[in-house]
């Protein structure tokens, strides 16, 4: 299993850069960011840092969208910055969340979402498309950057498993994961594609300690992030259709602040319980996180993403270095 680390761009450059670094030290070979502009500061010129202080980490966004930037700057910025650092650069995109709905505006669809994909590689490949009725080419752009796709519902997933080259999960509960999976793997072996080659990313904050009350306090915020994405799939699907322990948990969710958006302590996580926590979530002693990876690993996650933004930053770096990264790092050799 690999490891990545995401960034809520409200740190100062300081710590985003020193963090990055060390993170890479550590074993790390994954630095995502995300992409939601309104709300925090944006990702571009911040990954522009993050590789030019890096030698080996692969970059990118998890998640930008299709629509919150025209497709022609999204794809000149990553052709960009795959000259910047060497052919590092990794796009990470979804329908949209926080960057569209703090604006009051729709996530885009799933078909619009495949169809920006195919459009981006060429892009990045130099190869001419037609944008909006009119012949476009970055004549200069050569190597186009890995497309991971994030994704819930089966619609997405299934479109994923045509056309991505890794899939981005929010949460770490295995029985979920597997379930979204099915759909993935379907859409992979409808193509004639081996889903074996689709990488797959379970994305989820952890904090390492004892004291389980203490933990699952630093983590609620995230069971809430999710939320956004499982009351958008009630309203697409039949609820047969999707697993009670993806969707009962928002039975008795309230309004959702975008503005306290992955804020630690905020009002939009009270209807979270522990139960859902333990699931969504990586807690408890350094012991708890290796048990739950290895069961990560046994559904076909190959990477793990750390959501770098419960507080004492640097301090779970140490101990993810220390306590939990070896054992991985080792198997892999």
């Amino acid at each position: 299993m690999q490891f990545g680390i995401t960034f809520k761009p409200d740190l100062s450059i300081e710590r985003i850069v020193g963090l990055t670094r060390q993170a890479e030290a550590a074993g790390f070979e994954f630095g995502w960011i995300f992409d939601s502009h309104v709300l925090w500061m944006e990702p571009y010129p911040l990954l522009t840092l993050m590789a030019t202080n890096t030698k080996r980490m692969k970059l990118g966004t998890c998640v930008t969208n299709p629509a919150t930037r025209d497709l022609t700057v999204t794809a000149s910025l990553f052709a960009t910055l795959n000259l910047i650092s060497g052919g590092r650069m990794q796009l990470g995109i979804g329908r949209g969340d926080s960057s569209r709905r703090v604006m009051g505006k729709k996530p885009v669809s799933w078909s619009q979402l495949e169809a920006a994909v195919k459009e981006f590689r060429d892009l990045t490949s130099g190869n001419e498309v037609q944008h909006d009725g009119q012949p476009t080419q970055l004549t200069w752009a050569k190597i186009p950057p890995p497309v991971w796709i994030a994704g819930y519902g089966p619609k997405v997933l299934h479109m994923a498993g045509r056309v991505a080259d890794g899939i981005i999960l929010q949460f770490a509960d295995p029985a979920l994961i597997d379930w979204c999976m099915s759909f993935v793997k379907e859409g992979a072996r409808e193509i004639g594609r081996d889903p074996n080659k689709i990488q797959v990313m379970s994305a989820a904050p952890v904090w390492v300690s004892d004291d389980l009350n203490v933990a699952r306090e630093r983590v609620r915020w995230f069971p809430a992030l999710v939320s956004n994405h499982v009351m958008d799939l009630i309203r697409q699907y039949k609820p047969e259709d999707l697993p009670p322990a993806l969707t009962s948990y928002v039975e008795d969710r309230g309004h959702y602040d975008y503005q306290h958006h992955c804020e630690v302590g905020s009002d939009n996580a009270e209807f979270v319980s522990d139960e859902v926590i333990d699931r969504f979530c990586l807690i408890g002693p350094a012991e708890a996180h290796r048990q739950k990876l290895r069961a990560l690993a046994e559904v076909g996650v190959t990477q793990f993403n750390i959501y770098l933004m419960c507080g004492d930053e640097e301090q779970t770096l140490e101990i993810y270095q220390r306590e939990v990264l070896p054992s991985f790092l080792k198997a892999a050799k």
